[in-house]
Parts: structure tokens; sequence; C-alpha cells
């Protein structure tokens, strides 16, 4: 099996950041790796999993207490050994928060706007409702009123709901008339989205892993291990990108927009490594009942289609 010198040094890299963040990486692995094959393991195989990626056994068990105190995952008890599963609210968080990652990237848009007026809250709960709708990428148009022109309803209903706001904020649809790229429109978008800066990141995303794509060629003998930490760092530096992106139309975008240039280097690394990354879960994974089940049918649909 080829060890890419490449995917050594990206590991070294994020072994050397400060502070490593345990809880991030693990919602990482789970979303990515463990969600699709059953959404549980055994606390000492995924212990072996982060071990080369510079997270200790006191470091991961302190994480996972964190998560499954703030309800991701709950644990179940075998003999001495836990077994650490997804929980019902924590796998609807993970499918919200990875759809965006594996999701088309630019639908079809048609003009409209989904429109949420926040003035009957109190500062506080505006400030609570503020943040969770701009990690779904709704941006403030106005003091009170925040917008987004492709907002997922189900997860809009789904964060009222939580947050016991549906009877108290006026949500709107709105349909824009004349150009989707009129110069007052784009500089609503360029004023209520910090673009310049995202598009910075997305280029440091694309300068970082365009060597490694260039270096994994053709080649499909890459040692399992290294694919898996490759995928996992992958994902995890393109998740990030992914939780400040607003996710806007094709149209409202700057010419150009480097997101999609990053998106498919994204997915033309995972296509190329995912196999590998696969059996080295299988090989090092355990469950309660055995060896990890095979990737459900919904893994293979991944980035349009793996």
């Amino acid at each position: 099996m080829n060890k890419l010198k490449c995917i050594d040094e990206l590991v070294e890299e994020f072994k050397n950041q400060r502070p490593i963040r345990g809880g991030s990486l693990i919602i990482t692995i789970y979303g990515d790796a463990i969600a699709a094959r059953g959404g549980s393991v055994w606390l000492g195989s995924l212990i072996r999993l982060l071990e080369p990626l510079g997270l200790n056994q006191r470091l991961v068990r302190t994480s996972i207490f964190r998560l499954t105190k703030e309800g991701w995952l709950t644990s179940n008890q075998v003999g001495r050994r836990s077994y650490y599963s997804l929980t019902d609210s924590g796998r609807r968080r993970f499918e919200s928060a990875f759809k965006r990652i594996y999701a088309e990237l630019y639908p079809e848009w048609q003009g409209k706007w989904d429109m949420l007026i926040t003035t009957q809250l109190d500062n506080e709960l505006r400030k609570v409702l503020k943040k969770e709708f701009e990690w779904q990428g709704f941006g403030n148009i106005s003091p009170g009123v925040m917008a987004h022109p492709m907002a997922d309803l189900a997860e809009i209903n789904n964060t009222l709901q939580e947050l016991c706001v549906t009877n108290e904020i006026i949500h709107m649809k709105s349909e824009l008339f004349g150009s989707h790229s009129s110069e007052p429109l784009k500089q609503l978008v360029h004023e209520c989205w910090n673009l310049d800066q995202l598009s910075k990141d997305y280029q440091a995303f694309l300068d970082r892993f365009r060597p490694i794509l260039r270096a994994l060629g053709n080649k499909n003998d890459i040692d399992p291990e290294q694919c898996f930490l490759l995928r996992t760092l992958l994902i995890q530096h393109y998740r990030r990108l992914l939780l400040r992106d607003p996710r806007l139309p094709e149209k409202l975008l700057p010419a150009d927009w480097v997101g999609a240039s990053a998106r498919i280097l994204c997915r033309n690394i995972y296509r190329k490594i995912y196999p590998q990354a696969e059996v080295f879960l299988s090989e090092t994974q355990e469950t309660a009942d055995g060896p990890l089940p095979e990737p459900a049918p919904h893994f293979y649909k991944r980035f349009g289609g793996l």
C-alpha cells in the first residue's frame, strides 16, 4: 500500500494546531463516517480512530462526555465496554448539519425569499434566534428582519419549534420583481453577507488540498488509514467553511465564485478515497453486535453519486 507524504503533512498540521477541538472532530467522524453505518461504535475503537490525529484517550473521553451531555450521543454499557450511539435528536441535527456538505451545489432559484420579522421578541431571545438563523445562512437586511433566498422550510420550522417562538415571529414569503442580478440587490447581498472573507478562506482551502488531489493521481492503492485520515480532515475543513457559507443562489454570487471550485475539489478527493477509508472503518470499528454494518444506500448518493 502507498503512503503519501502530503497526507502525513496534513495530519501533522492538524496535530500541531492549538487548541485541538475534540468535540468538533468527533462530530465530523460521526456525521461523515459512523452515522451512515448504524450510528454506534465502541468507545475503545473510536479512541483508536482519533489517536493518529493527536487526541489522547482523556481528551476523547472528555469530548464524548460533553457531546452526551449536549444531547448528541447516548451510551450503552455492555459488560465493561461503553458503546456510543446517536440520539434521535442528535441524528436529526447531524442530518441537518451534514446534508449541506453532500447536497447539490446550486439548485434552481425562482426569485423568492423567506423573511423573518423578530421585532416582537425580547432582546435576549432575538440574539439566540439571530445566531441560529445566521448558521442557516440568513442575513440581517435591517434591524429585526432576517432574510434568505433559498431557506429550508423544514429547518426553519424545526428551529422555531425548538425555541418555542413559532407564534412570536412573523414568517413571510416575498417574491423578487425585476432582475435577479440588479445592482441594488448585489449591494444588499454584499452588505448582509461577508463574502469577501469567505472567498479568502475558500481560496486557502483550494491552495491546501489541490496538491493532495494531484498527488493522489490515479493511484488506487493508498493506505486505508491514510485515506480515512485525509477524508476526515477534508470534511472537517470543508464543514467549517460551510458553517459560514450562506448558500446563496448562483445568480446572487460574484462571478467565478471560488466556493464552487472548493466544492468540486472536495467532491473529487472524496470520490477517490472513500472506498479505502470504508475498508479501514470496517477493520477497526466495533459495535455491540460485532463489526460495523455496511453503509446505508443514501451514503452512495453523496456529492451527486459516489
